[in-house]
């Protein structure tokens, strides 16, 4: 596969925002799992929760892992990004070929389309909204 018009300084800065986000990414996914293992298995007895309080809670908790799954897709593009400008081909769409332009790469380093294959991907497989809600205990 023919290079991308990226120059190796380029290339080099758009590397480093990637394994910065990728870092960021892993301590926010790390936190939220430290989170998990913090909260209390059981609430106790002396406690006094009403149901909003509970549905409050399960809400939270959604949201909590609704981020996570976010942010570990988002480590899954940078992972792949990254193997992309290890084989010579970052910076050209995964579909079409054609060169990726520099202001989209900036602005988001781990972009694999174009904008219209993008624009097309995204009407076959947009995603599903939806937050699971915890089981009720």
């Amino acid at each position: 596969m023919a290079g991308t018009a990226l120059d190796e300084a380029t290339r080099a800065q758009l590397r480093q925002q990637l394994d910065e986000r990728q870092r960021t990414l892993r301590e926010e996914v790390r936190a939220i799992d430290d989170e998990k293992e913090d909260a209390p298995r059981s609430i106790p007895m002396s406690h006094v929760e009403d149901l909003g309080e509970q549905g409050e809670e399960r809400i939270r908790e959604a949201v909590r892992h609704a981020e996570q799954e976010r942010d570990i897709d988002e480590l899954r593009a940078i992972a792949d990004a990254q193997a992309r400008m290890d084989n010579g081909s970052y910076g050209l769409c995964v579909d079409c070929g054609v060169d990726i332009p520099l202001p989209r790469l900036q602005a988001q380093p781990a972009a694999a389309r174009c904008i219209d294959c993008q624009a097309e991907y995204e009407k076959t497989h947009a995603p599903v909204p939806s937050i699971p809600l915890p089981p009720m205990q």
